[in-house]
């Protein structure tokens, strides 16, 4: 066994709650650096004859309140498992009440449960965790402009007259700032991605694939950590929510195969809207939404194949090197 020393925490916004396997011994801290170092001294004191490397520290992905903690681990080289909170919150059985140091116990005993398996987190590149952020703003903004926009459109039809013209004055001008602040993320993006060379090769691979554009690609290289996070393309499927699982169980329960809802959902959009646009204007997906619509197979269907071609093409690109060749111009 690797590990020798099972620490649970609960993270919240100010303060992380610590809890030691087998000793028992919880304490809280603070959710910053001088708390971070409390708590490594206050663990020292209970596994003196551990190395730091026997000690896995395992917490749920908190986004922007664990980040730190994680960060924090990272740079002085201690083993830690930044898990999703629904696959601890899964494997804990049935439970009553809560409170944030039986939730770092639990933790705890997570890790411990799992100790053959459990895998040490590794974070990416400090250019792969700005365009995290920056493509999380520029979602936002977008968002927020998509609603400006309708309501605007609404309001004109309603609300006719001069008497209405501030309101849609101000409409205008949120539209139009927000504009300009997405463009001016855009930049940033841009920049980060040319900053790095490996990322910008790959960026570069990716927009060779036809109708793969620049915000699909920004998205695959920050949520695959740069294509070192997935080993295939069918593990990167499941995570996006674009494989197909078996539903059924023994002789009363034979359900379609279909996918899960337990998906990165913002990726699985951008996706969905690119196999759209290949259907539109690829003639080689065309035809081949076309031939199977004809066959009677299910529209909805032959969009997630199409949808899983496209992340195999992603994949391929990358791991292979070169840019996307068009067959179709080859083809007789």
């Amino acid at each position: 066994m690797k590990y020798k020393v099972f620490i649970g925490i609960d993270v919240s916004k100010l303060t992380i709650d610590a809890h030691l396997h087998g000793i028992g011994a919880s304490k809280t801290f603070s959710n910053e650096e001088k708390g971070f170092a409390l708590f490594l001294s206050w663990v020292k004191k209970y596994s003196k004859q551990s190395e730091p490397a026997e000690m896995i520290i395992c917490f749920e992905h908190t986004g922007m309140y664990s980040i730190k903690l994680a960060t924090y681990l990272n740079d002085i080289e201690i083993p830690f498992a930044m898990l999703p909170a629904l696959q601890i919150k899964q494997s804990i059985g049935i439970r009553r009440g809560k409170n944030d140091q039986i939730d770092a116990q639990r933790i705890a005993e997570y890790a411990w449960l799992h100790r053959e398996t459990i895998q040490e987190t590794l974070l990416p590149a400090k250019s792969i965790l700005k365009l995290q952020s920056l493509l999380t703003l520029r979602n936002r903004l977008v968002c927020d402009r998509g609603g400006y926009e309708a309501t605007w459109k609404e309001r004109k039809k309603a609300l006719e007259g001069k008497e209405h013209k501030e309101i849609f004055q101000v409409y205008k001008s949120l539209i139009m700032n927000l504009t300009v602040q997405v463009k001016k993320i855009e930049e940033q993006i841009k920049a980060v991605i040319e900053s790095d060379e490996a990322v910008k090769l790959n960026y570069q691979l990716l927009t060779s694939i036809k109708c793969v554009g620049p915000v699909l690609a920004a998205n695959m290289i920050a949520y695959t950590h740069n294509f070192t996070r997935f080993a295939t393309w069918r593990k990167f499927a499941c995570y996006v929510g674009t494989a197909p699982f078996e539903h059924q169980s023994g002789t009363s329960i034979k359900g379609k195969t279909r996918v899960s809802s337990l998906s990165n959902k913002q990726l699985k959009k951008l996706i969905h809207m690119v196999a759209i646009c290949a259907c539109a204007y690829n003639p080689e997906m065309k035809s081949y939404y076309k031939r199977r619509v004809s066959e009677g197979k299910n529209k909805m269907s032959t969009l997630n194949v199409i949808r899983n071609k496209i992340i195999s093409r992603m994949f391929a690109v990358v791991n292979r090197g070169s840019g996307y060749v068009d067959l179709m111009k080859y083809a007789a």
